[in-house]
């Protein structure tokens, strides 16, 4: 029984560290990694639950599907939602349901194959049950959702909680919970439904315990590393933010849209005064002009008439006439009449 215990023990904890790990790796080599083994951790435990491996501890039964394959999977979900928000983590909730969905189908499919070739499979392919795989993957969504709402919950600053005691009441609620959902719609109506209720309520304490030192370490490490912190999110954050995604694309359209219209009107506007400045002539700097005749030198060296030198600087025209002085000087006679 120590022998098995021990063994339980070293594998519970080298799964731990395996998710974890492989998480802190993410800013270095992405995500994809952390997926990919969160889909295999998923199968593996798929495989090891239909199988019925257990093991008796103090008179309590520790599952090892739900004691390392689904504790590590909690722990993936929970930090890849304190650290890479709600979109990540709804793609690792995606993965896990969706491998939980295949495995059962997957299963059925090589016993109807092997049936069929006349090799059975059973003892390497457990049967699954169609009620109990559908608690447990109606279980699995409640129970990731659960735990993005009361990570939040729990860290509004007016409870002002320490990170150990929130992570570890996340972490036993989420565990509970599932508990509650999962042995329900599996076993509810059975009469070994309230001793799977209460003996599981008690592993899966036992299992908080163990697996907190792990989950409480990783996010110190964490939030200590420059450009890392943890972020205080809506409390309905892993629900919400489709809909806050949708209307913020909606707005950023709008604001395209209306950036696009700004653009081609300030374009225009820039035409017409370009245009405008084409057209407009203006006489500046020093003109030389003959203090006799009044022509006045051009650029070439050439003297030119007031009027022509004007009429070709600007779009002034001239039109002749007589001032009354000159009439009385030119023509006086004019002026008598």
């Amino acid at each position: 029984m120590a022998h098995e215990t021990l063994i339980l023990v070293f594998e519970a904890m080298a799964v731990y560290f395996l998710v974890l790990w492989a998480h802190s790796l993410r800013h270095r080599f992405g995500p994809t990694h952390v997926y990919a083994l969160i889909g295999a951790l998923t199968a593996i435990m798929s495989w090891v639950t239909d199988a019925g491996v257990a093991i008796q501890v103090g008179g309590i039964t520790f599952v090892v599907g739900s004691t390392v394959f689904y504790t590590s999977l909690l722990l993936a979900v929970f930090v890849l939602y304190v650290f890479d928000g709600p979109q990540a983590t709804r793609i690792a909730i995606s993965t896990i349901v969706g491998v939980s969905i295949m495995m059962p189908i997957i299963a059925v499919t090589l016993h109807y194959q092997a049936r069929i070739i006349g090799q059975p499979v059973a003892n390497y392919v457990p049967l699954p049950s169609l009620r109990i795989n559908t608690a447990s993957v109606a279980a699995t969504i409640m129970d990731l959702i659960f735990l993005a709402i009361a990570w939040e919950f729990l860290g509004k600053p007016n409870l002002n909680m320490k990170l150990w005691l929130r992570a570890f009441l996340t972490l036993l609620g989420v565990m509970w919970l599932d508990v509650i959902l999962f042995a329900t719609g599996a076993f509810a109506g059975t009469p070994e439904y309230v001793n799977i209720l209460q003996g599981t309520l008690i592993s899966r304490f036992v299992i908080s315990v163990f697996a907190l030192p792990f989950l409480y370490c990783y996010l110190r490490l964490q939030s200590n590393k420059k450009g890392i912190e943890i972020e205080q999110r809506p409390v309905l954050a892993i629900l919400k933010e489709v809909a806050e995604i949708k209307i913020e694309l909606t707005s950023a359209k709008q604001e395209i849209a209306r950036r696009k219209a700004a653009e081609k009107e300030k374009e225009l506007l820039i035409a017409e005064l370009q245009t405008a400045l084409n057209e407009v002539k203006t006489l500046r700097g020093l003109i030389p002009i003959c203090a006799n005749c009044k022509k006045i030198r051009d650029d070439k060296g050439y003297w030119k008439q007031i009027e022509a030198y004007i009429e070709e600087h600007s779009d002034a025209f001239f039109s002749h006439g007589i001032c009354p002085d000159c009439v009385n000087k030119l023509y006086p006679d004019l002026m008598d009449e």
